[in-house]
């Protein structure tokens, strides 16, 4: 049996993705360069997509055109090799949940540190963050082309997308995701579960955005009420932490520095 006959009877058999070691262990009597030479071949025929060092997946007909495939049709796999914990974030997260304003040109991974020492030149698709810890508590699962999926919900996915604000184009384009989310919102009793995976600041510049910039009162209250219950008290915090705070308005419900004016998109 060739590689190429090995590949198609995987495919065959449900398995879209395998890595080089996989190769290894079925082609005992193959040295490691031809075994290199054969992968590379079979991606440069299209045959096969390497997404990441070490990790294949194996070209579906439906995508052989553009020899592109989208993240979501292997990321659940290369996780599992890689042996890290993960999920969809940010607004690749948004868009699964129906906030699709603006569809992500890159695919939001999050994850833990060490961080990744690949370069995204070898895959510019994917774009990761990292975290210390993932809640899992606040993940969602669905079925994708070829398993499940993890991505974070409406919850944390709005916590998020204001943490890492700065990844996704600024603190406008996260309010207009926010707005988009805020019909599937609801912070009642997440105080501890879920406050402990982010910063008291970061709830704060939530709760002004959700309350004063999207005129979500009832969801910005809620929200309050936890972090009073989370942290009895809490100081001053800029809305942009890239500018100064000299002369910016003050909210003194949620104690935060006005100094970025936040405008959404029309929906």
């Amino acid at each position: 049996m060739t590689i190429r006959e090995w590949i198609r009877d995987r495919e065959i058999s449900g398995f879209p993705t395998f890595s080089v070691d996989d190769v290894r262990s079925a082609f005992t009597n193959y040295s490691e360069q031809s075994i290199k030479n054969d992968l590379f071949r079979l991606s440069s025929q299209g045959i096969l997509y390497p997404v990441y060092r070490g990790f294949y997946v194996i070209m579906p007909p439906h995508y052989a055109a553009k020899r592109m495939i989208p993240p979501i049709y292997y990321i659940d796999q290369l996780m599992a090799y890689l042996n890290k914990p993960y999920y969809i974030s940010l607004l690749s997260a948004a868009e699964i949940l129906g906030a699709a304003h603006q569809r992500p040109q890159k695919f939001s991974v999050m994850t833990v540190f060490p961080k990744s020492t690949v370069s995204s030149a070898k895959n510019d698709s994917l774009v990761w963050e990292y975290r210390k810890e993932i809640p899992s508590d606040f993940l969602l699962s669905r079925n994708s082309e070829t398993g499940t999926i993890l991505y974070s919900n409406s919850e944390l996915t709005a916590i998020d997308i204001v943490q890492y604000e700065q990844y996704i184009g600024g603190l406008s384009r996260a309010a207009t995701i926010l707005e988009e989310l805020t019909e599937n919102l609801d912070f009642h009793g997440v105080s501890d579960s879920l406050l402990d995976y982010t910063s008291i600041a970061t709830i704060q510049r939530l709760g002004y955005m959700l309350e004063d910039v999207l005129g979500q009162t009832e969801i910005a209250d809620v929200l309050y009420t936890e972090l009073r219950s989370y942290a009895k008290r809490f100081r001053y915090v800029p809305l942009n932490t890239r500018k100064t705070v000299e002369n910016a308005e003050k909210n003194s419900r949620w104690k935060v520095y006005i100094n970025s004016i936040i405008e959404t998109d029309e929906i």
